[in-house]
């Protein structure tokens, strides 16, 4: 696919759907686990704890995914979401999960969504990933 600075309401759409498809299916495994938690409680709940991270730090890229071939001159490098969501991706692939330093934007952690500052784990959780 070529460098794209415009998505049809079509695509948003559908990728919308496919991310809350996929929201909805933790929200059920989750559900669903913690139902089971008076049988097994030890176990259950650090095994879902430590879930929520690689799930949704997964999901950050999938959401990447969709729009990587944006323009770059159309998502400026100004720190706004997309930038953050770039740094993010490149973190989490690149980095083994912790907040790098990105010389070509201008972040800065008091204005991000998710508050990461360079040097942090990042341990996206489903609150996280709505704000993006």
């Amino acid at each position: 696919m070529l460098a794209v600075n415009k998505y049809s309401q079509e695509y948003i759409d559908e990728c919308r759907s496919k991310v809350s498809l996929q929201l909805s299916t933790y929200k059920n495994l989750v559900t669903t686990a913690r139902n089971q938690i008076s049988k097994d409680e030890k176990s259950l709940n650090p095994a879902i704890e430590s879930f929520e991270p690689v799930f949704f730090n997964n999901m950050v890229l999938v959401l990447d995914a969709f729009f990587v071939h944006r323009i770059g001159a159309i998502e400026g490098k100004d720190g706004n979401p997309l930038n953050e969501m770039r740094v993010l991706c490149n973190s989490i692939m690149n980095n083994r999960n912790i907040m790098l330093v990105d010389d070509t934007i201008k972040l800065k952690p008091d204005k991000l969504l998710l508050k990461y500052k360079v040097g942090d784990e990042i341990k996206s959780t489903e609150a996280q990933f709505l704000q993006l």
